[in-house]
Parts: structure tokens; C-alpha cells; sequence
């Protein structure tokens, strides 16, 4: 009986691990951009846009320096160029064999950051003032955005139409709140990706609006400490409120109240990658080119073809589940677990279900 309940504990926290995850995929105006899997799964990292994590697990405090950007983040070689108005798909990866993303509970958020003059290859992070592009929680249904994930779907996002022209980190994030009803225990998921953005945009948020990540957040956030399942009114996101010129609005004065707004939709155009050194004009190649500068990486870059871009909460506490693959898109390729052979893996709904009851706390009897 001990050893059948080690298995299924082992079992279990191998699945939760595996559903853990990171940018696999970024498609900005139409230009694919691949990601690297975390440093533990892929030493040798390829040229990129997007900064490798060192792991795939959660950051769970919200004053660790590794909110900025996911745990123990790297500065990429490459950096992408954008206009404003381009939409933005984040494909979010997983080691599980379908590598698809695990947890639908939850709110996914968008930021940017100034690089200033400084390209965003060679800039530090956590000096960044980061103001907010877009939130994303439930539908009329009662279901996350955050669950899309699940079926293979990309997170959509919209850069601001007028957005000024400069270097930018963007940063997104999911939040899974499947365990946050005890303080400590959501689960935030922050990735960054570096663009240089062109055009003739004014558009810039007020002092008001940049926060600092971390800094932004507290545990006892009424979006951070909550049981979901079990919500009374509209969830509340935390940090700030989206930055008024994002939706065409002028920009709040800084001894005024802020309000919250969405990104206007406007539509994508293809975009080339620029090397990620800034000091002077230079032409822009068609494809990323590695910044001088940077950190050595592998000489070969992984590539993809561009690809064409939810259920209701339960009412009953639950942890990650399990999900059958619905993704519209070839499963892509079984990531290993550094200690475990994948094939330890459950590979059912009711396996994955089961090993995650075993995890949850027993209620004592009174």
C-alpha cells in the first residue's frame, strides 16, 4: 500500500512539474520568433527574442526578483522589430507529451517596459518601469481566458495603435490560482520578450501608471489570495490598471486617479528583426541576427512555420488537471523531464486526476 501510494505521489508531482511552463513560440505581425526551453531542458540556448528561464516552475513571491521575467531570466541575443498595432500570439509550452499548457484558472497579463537608448539585449530588467497593455480573465461563461491555453490556442495580445517609437521589453504573464487560497501559493508565470518598435506613435503612459515588478503586487491582493472556485463579484486584477493611451485615451495626469482600459484590436502587419545593438542606424536584415554584444549562443536557430491563430470553473476546489489534446496544431515534440523518463507521465484525464487528489490536503474530521 506504501509503496503503491509513493508511486502515485511521484507520479503526480512529475505531472505537475510537466505542466509548468514558458514562451515556446512568439508570432509578432506575423513573423514567427521560436523560444528556448528552460536552461535545465536545453543547456545550449539558440538565438532568440525571448529571454531563457533556468526552470519551468512557478515564482509563488511576489517580491522575488524573479517576477520581473521568470526564474533566473537571461538577456536574449536577438531582438524583434514591431509596429504598433501588431498583434501578438504567445504560445505557451509545457513538458508535458503534448506540450500543451496545464492549469485554466487564472488571469493573463501584459506589460511593456522602456528599454530607454539601450537596446533591450544589453538592458537589465529590473531597473524597468513596466506599464500594462492588457488584462485577460473570464468570459460571460465564467470561463479564463488562461484556459484557451489548453486546447493549443495562443494568448492574443495587441500592441498599442500609437505606441512611441523605441526598445522595449514585453512581458507576459499567466497567473494560475488553482491553489491560492492560502497565501503563497499562486502561481505566477512571467516571460520577457525583446522588440525594438517603429512608426511616428506619441503614445507613452504617464508616471502614474509604471510600477515595478517586483513591487507591484502584494500576497494579500484581493486577485492574488482567493478561492476561485468559489468567487463573489468580478475577479480584480492586480497592479495597475491599463495605461489610458493604450485604448486611444489621453494619458492620466500623475496626481489623478488612473481607470482601467482594453487595447483596441487593430490589424497585423509582417515585420522584419533588427539586430539588437542600438548605437547607430543600420539596415535591417529579414531574419534575427545575433547582437554582437551578447552573451554566446549556439550558432543554429531553431525555426517554425507561421501558424493561424473554455470551460466553465468548477465549483469545487481542485488542483491542475488533466486534459485531453485538442490543439488544431501538430502535438509538438515530448520534452523529457531532467530526473524522470517522460513515460512516468500519466497519459490519461483519470491517471493525472487521481495522482493530484493525492496531493490535496486531507480535511481533518471533527
Amino acid at each position: 500500500m506504501k509503496s503503491a501510494l509513493a508511486t502515485l505521489f511521484t507520479a503526480s508531482l512529475i505531472a505537475s512539474t510537466a505542466a509548468h511552463g514558458w514562451i515556446g513560440e512568439i508570432t509578432i505581425g506575423g513573423k514567427v520568433f521560436s523560444g528556448n526551453k528552460p536552461t535545465q531542458l536545453q543547456p545550449s540556448a539558440n538565438p532568440s527574442v525571448v529571454r531563457q528561464i533556468v526552470d519551468n516552475q512557478p515564482v509563488k513571491d511576489v517580491t522575488s526578483a524573479e517576477l520581473t521575467c521568470g526564474r533566473s531570466a537571461q538577456p536574449a541575443a536577438l531582438v524583434a522589430t514591431a509596429k504598433p498595432g501588431d498583434e501578438v500570439l504567445v504560445d505557451w509550452k509545457t513538458a508535458n507529451a503534448n506540450g500543451l499548457w496545464f492549469h485554466d484558472v487564472g488571469p493573463m497579463m501584459t506589460y511593456m517596459a522602456s528599454c530607454g537608448s539601450e537596446s533591450c539585449a544589453d538592458f537589465d530588467a529590473s531597473k524597468a518601469k513596466w506599464f500594462k497593455i492588457s488584462e485577460q480573465g473570464q468570459d460571460a461563461s465564467g470561463a479564463w481566458a488562461q484556459a484557451k491555453l489548453d486546447t493549443g490556442s495562443p494568448a492574443k495580445v495587441t500592441l498599442p495603435s500609437n505606441l512611441k517609437a523605441g526598445n522595449y521589453l514585453l512581458r507576459h504573464e499567466i497567473i494560475a490560482l488553482h491553489t491560492a487560497m492560502t497565501a503563497g501559493n499562486a502561481e505566477f508565470y512571467p516571460n520577457c520578450v525583446q522588440l525594438k518598435v517603429t512608426g511616428s506613435g506619441t503614445g507613452v503612459p504617464a508616471s502614474s501608471e509604471l510600477v515595478s515588478l517586483p513591487g507591484a503586487y502584494k500576497a494579500q491582493d484581493k486577485g492574488i489570495l482567493l478561492d476561485v472556485y468559489n468567487m463573489n463579484g468580478a475577479y480584480q486584477f492586480p497592479g495597475p490598471p491599463v495605461a489610458a493611451f493604450v485604448s486611444g485615451g489621453s494619458a492620466p495626469k500623475d496626481d489623478a486617479p488612473t481607470s482601467s482600459s482594453k487595447a483596441a484590436a487593430t490589424p497585423s502587419s509582417t515585420v522584419k528583426a533588427t539586430p539588437a545593438s542600438s548605437s547607430k542606424a543600420v539596415a535591417e536584415p529579414s531574419t534575427p541576427i545575433a547582437n554582437p554584444g551578447a552573451k554566446p549562443t549556439a550558432s543554429s536557430t531553431s525555426t517554425s512555420e507561421p501558424k493561424s491563430t473554455s470551460t466553465p470553473s468548477s465549483s469545487t476546489p481542485k488542483t491542475c488537471r488533466g486534459k485531453r489534446s485538442r490543439s488544431r496544431r501538430a502535438p509538438a515534440d515530448v520534452v523529457e523531464h531532467p530526473d524522470v523518463p517522460v513515460s512516468v507521465v500519466p497519459d490519461t484525464r483519470r491517471s493525472r486526476v487521481r495522482a493530484h487528489r493525492a496531493l490535496m490536503p486531507r480535511r481533518e474530521s471533527f
